[in-house]
């Protein structure tokens, strides 16, 4: 997690510094140049506006195909949108017309407070359409898609973790209850499976899963050949702990009610605050296996990491559900497979939890 967060902090850190740079470099420039880049804004704003005007009326042509409006409909809308689109660069450009007059009558280094338009100023690499001389007009006044099936959550699980082991009822596990959990990590992608209704999303993406088994009675996981066993540690543990990692891509078929939501352009399916029921399964494989142990021996303070393969197994499979109200759920899956393979008895691991889904 903490990994996560740099990379997260270092891609800020780099965006900033580009605003600043870019804002630096706008700022330092004379006034002949400032007036020339405002010019070929002008021309950026006439070609923005142009460009969302034919996606609206794109949009207009397809709800007039599917007999959505009437031709009278369809003109009056597409009369309403043009009108929108030619003010917009009307009072767009006369916005940079009134900066250019005041850079044309003032000395040079005169400061003019450039936000308004050069912060819809974004960056890209390389000479993708839309784009100048390195930069681009950001999409801020687009217009909404008019259907969109398809949308995105970052996955958060976590909870308690244990082991199905055959011939044994669970609360006779020789993992600690409290003690072993999972936590999961993921980005999921949910579309509508039928046209003209959202009772049923197909549910899919990729998670980290990471299991732990807590076992008792002062004992450790120990591979002896191609069977992993469990047993007494010489020493007092304080902590005795397996960390089994998994990558995973799940898919889930998921029912339940939502709202339709309107507008004059558009419509979306908003499943907040509503009851949900996934049911699915995933697939993958483990990338990292570790035993983490903590303990004392002739009075010092030892811990122990041991990254090995403890014959876990290197595909995994299993079923997972979840019931969720709004963005929260009860979540539970099991793995198919066995934690290690090639055992005499074969465990299978459990996880019950809660999960959020935050779009």
């Amino acid at each position: 997690m903490q990994i996560i967060t740099k990379y997260l902090a270092l891609a800020v850190l780099c965006v900033s510094v580009q605003l600043i740079n870019a804002q630096d470099t706008i700022q330092n420039v004379n006034n002949k140049e400032k007036i020339e880049t405002l010019k070929e804004i002008k021309e950026r704003i006439k070609s923005e506006e142009r460009h969302f005007l034919k996606i609206e009326v794109a949009t207009i042509n397809e709800r007039l195909e599917k007999g959505g409006l009437s031709n009278e409909e369809a003109n009056i809308l597409k009369k309403e949108v043009a009108k929108k689109r030619a003010l917009n660069i009307e009072n767009r450009i006369a916005i940079i017309n009134n900066k250019i007059a005041l850079l044309e009558r003032n000395e040079e280094g005169y400061q003019t407070n450039d936000n308004e338009e050069l912060s819809k100023i974004g960056f890209s690499i390389g000479s993708d359409e839309g784009s100048f001389a390195g930069i681009k007009i950001k999409s801020k006044n687009k217009p909404k898609k008019f259907d969109r099936r398809t949308s995105n959550d970052f996955v958060l699980a976590f909870g308690f973790n244990n082991a199905i082991i055959e011939g044994e009822k669970l609360d006779n596990s020789p993992y600690k209850f409290a003690g072993s959990r999972f936590l999961e990590l993921g980005w999921a992608w949910r579309t509508r499976v039928f046209k003209n209704t959202n009772f049923l999303r197909f549910k899919y993406g990729f998670s980290f899963q990471i299991n732990g088994l807590k076992p008792t009675d002062n004992r450790y996981f120990v591979q002896q050949g191609n069977q992993t066993v469990l047993e007494e540690f010489p020493e007092s543990l304080k902590k005795s702990k397996l960390t089994i990692t998994n990558l995973v891509f799940p898919a889930h078929f998921e029912f339940g009610p939502s709202k339709k939501i309107e507008g004059d352009n558009f419509f979306r399916y908003s499943t907040r605050n509503q009851f949900k029921i996934g049911v699915g399964g995933y697939a993958g494989f483990n990338i990292g296996t570790r035993q983490k142990l903590k303990y004392e021996m002739n009075g010092e303070r030892i811990k122990e990491k041991q990254k090995r393969g403890f014959n876990t197994s290197d595909l995994v499979y299993g079923l997972s559900g979840y019931i969720a109200f709004d963005d929260v759920a009860l979540y539970v899956k099991y793995d198919l497979s066995p934690i290690f393979k090639n055992q005499v008895v074969d465990q299978n691991n459990i996880s019950i939890g809660v999960r959020f889904d935050v779009d």
